[in-house]
């Protein structure tokens, strides 16, 4: 049994995290930045990347405290390493190789989306390779075919925004402040979904992308023409996205003979899109994954895991193991037209 210590600080969470190989959560700890940042509506990257600072320290050794560890106990130090706000990944990824060097131990720098990718099997230890993946978070939305630790094949991407974005600028334009992910679930469920007539960009397209930067305009013009109840516009809008997801899936589906769904990321948290995701792989007959809410939020139990994982593998990295704004699952993967920097 390998015992991680997980390191997470690609954008506006601070995270620290105790995780073993056969699965058991030992200690985490995530400090959020929501305060700082609901002024201006969304991230600063200076202000998140000083509060890493300020913050990490603190959590890893409170998490080695929890769990009655010293770091020479740790076999292995893992840090997201991108891709993310640059200054922030700089921090978490410093402050693991300080440790690694320290303790003398492997250093393994993390994908943050692959911490996502495979967080399901954090907790779900049924599931094996080969799943389709569903990620979908603030800056991401994709499907890719996962084969194995570092086997990924990017199916479809964004053209424009990810859906996590879309729900932030819906929830800024009905004044519900940062994050908007959770405001917006939450008003929907005072509201009609069928309200605001609402487009579905590319539903029913046989093209296999994602675009959400149509569906925003329409929400900024709904709540500008004053017609709709704000609960209205959140139901409609959320209601959308999920169409939109379902539909480009389902093409996905029909493309992969994977057994297994996977939603992963911080949208997965949202219960009306995992609900549907959910009713569209009983449909297609295959099984369903997703991690619980808490785990779908960016941490560091998840970034401690995929260092499990590879660990495991015998992947570990150097020291001079860079950090990256960018860093694709599937580098292999064309550009896609308007996408992009959102591989």
């Amino acid at each position: 049994m390998a015992i991680i210590l997980g390191l997470e600080s690609s954008c506006d969470d601070t995270a620290a995290a105790l995780v073993t190989s056969d699965r058991r959560i030992l200690a985490q700890a995530v400090v959020g930045q929501n305060d700082a940042h609901q002024p201006f509506g969304g991230v600063v990257p200076e202000i998140a990347a000083r509060a890493h600072v300020q913050i990490l320290p603190g959590l890893v050794r409170q998490v080695l405290d929890e769990a009655g560890l010293q770091v020479a106990e740790v076999d292995a130090i893992a840090a997201t390493a991108g891709p993310g706000l640059i200054g922030g990944v700089m921090v978490g990824l410093l402050t693991g190789k300080g440790l690694a060097l320290a303790s003398g131990k492997p250093l393994i720098a993390i994908n943050h989306l692959e911490g996502h990718a495979l967080s399901p099997r954090l907790v779900d230890p049924d599931l094996g390779f080969p799943y389709l993946l569903l990620l979908v978070s603030g800056g991401h939305c994709q499907l890719l075919e996962v084969t194995g630790i570092g086997q990924y094949r990017r199916l479809a991407t964004t053209i424009d925004d990810a859906a996590g974005e879309a729900f932030d600028k819906a929830a800024k334009l009905l004044d519900l402040g940062y994050p908007g992910g959770p405001a917006i679930e939450a008003l929907a469920r005072e509201g009609d979904s069928t309200a605001v007539p609402l487009p579905r960009p590319l539903v029913g397209s046989g093209e296999p992308h994602f675009s959400f930067a149509g569906l925003k305009s329409a929400v900024q013009r709904a709540v500008q023409s004053g017609t709709y109840s704000a609960a209205d516009v959140a139901a409609s809008f959320q209601q959308a996205v999920v169409d939109c997801l379902v539909d480009r899936t389902r093409l996905a589906l029909e493309t992969s003979d994977a057994p297994a769904l996977v939603v992963a990321g911080g949208v997965a948290a949202n219960g009306a899109i995992r609900a549907a995701l959910k009713q569209l792989a009983s449909d297609q007959g295959r099984a369903f994954s997703s991690p619980p809410g808490w785990l779908c939020t960016d941490n560091a139990a998840m970034i401690a895991w995929a260092g499990a994982e590879r660990y495991g593998a015998g992947m570990t990295d150097s020291l001079d193991a860079p950090a990256r704004a960018r860093w694709p699952l599937d580098e292999q993967a064309d550009k896609v037209r308007g996408a992009g920097v959102k591989a």
